[in-house]
């Protein structure tokens, strides 16, 4: 299925462009089709589930042609659709929930992660120590839903037609430790093994010593998210400490592209990358055994 997130987004742009052609303000609208204003407005931000027969009666107001009638209504219905995830956010977790919405019906997944390894090729040790350390005071979340919900995002990945998925490690999020140190050697190397055998998947390594172009040095961990529609916007999830901020505005996903950009031409090669990760798993273990 396509992200349903994504649809809302797609149909709210849909809906801006035909009241803009025609010139209508929005309280125009409402007041045509017999609704308040505020339902216009959560519709045009994409923060709803579309009602069908609202839609319909604003098509009709701005007499679409069938093609394009068939299209937004497909667009709309899509918009309504509710996926695992859904049943499940409250057990999962709300945040795993968004990125479980998003990343449904992508074509390209990238992502920069600067203190931990990448969720979606995580092991379950190491999901597991991140999950007891994260869990906000007061969280009503199953850890056991939260690994299964993770290991459903993870075959995500292997889905017939599933997205590329391109992922940036700063060396920071290897070098210090957010599990036990013989997670970390397994899931380094798990992380060697994945790179070299799934061809879908690149992983590369930003060393912290690295040069970026103009400085641009990175706050925070953030995804891009592309979908076969080339019409349904290119989206960009910010990871910050208390929750994550959605971008499909163009000026505010553009900086974002550019930035990854940056970060990319100076990360290592893949193939550097991965004997970095496999040199470095065996490093821990042989502290460990110093020890």
């Amino acid at each position: 299925m396509i992200s349903p997130l994504v649809r809302r987004r797609r149909l709210a742009a849909e809906l801006i462009r035909l009241r803009d052609e025609h010139g209508y303000p929005a309280a125009r609208v409402a007041a045509e089709i017999g609704v308040a204003r505020q339902r216009i407005s959560r519709l045009e931000n994409g923060h709803v589930a579309p009602d069908l027969d609202e839609v319909m009666r604003i098509l009709q107001l701005f007499g679409v042609d069938q093609q394009r009638w068939q299209q937004i209504m497909t667009i709309a219905r899509e918009a309504q659709e509710r996926g695992w995830w859904a049943k499940y956010a409250d057990e999962m977790g709300t945040r795993q929930a968004l990125y479980a919405n998003l990343e449904a019906g992508a074509s390209e997944i990238r992502e920069y992660q600067m203190v931990y390894l990448p969720g979606l090729l995580q092991v379950r040790p190491y999901t597991e120590a991140r999950l007891l350390m994260d869990a906000p005071n007061g969280a009503t979340y199953s850890h056991t839903r939260a690994l299964e919900a993770r290991a459903g995002r993870q075959r995500m990945l292997e889905r017939p037609g599933g997205p590329r998925y391109e992922v940036i490690i700063d060396e920071l999020a290897i070098r210090r430790f957010a599990a036990p140190a013989p997670v970390i050697a397994d899931q380094l190397d798990h992380l060697t093994l994945v790179g070299h055998h799934r061809r879908t998947i690149s992983i590369r390594v930003l060393p912290i010593a690295a040069k970026i172009r103009q400085h641009s040095v990175p706050r925070s961990a953030f995804f891009t998210y592309r979908y076969p529609d080339p019409h349904d916007p290119v989206v960009v999830a910010v990871d910050t400490a208390t929750d994550d901020l959605v971008l499909t505005e163009v000026a505010d996903v553009n900086r974002y592209l550019d930035l990854y950009g940056r970060l990319a031409d100076a990360a290592m090669p893949p193939g550097e990358s991965l004997g970095f990760l496999a040199a470095t798993a065996e490093e821990i273990r042989s502290n460990i055994h110093d020890e």
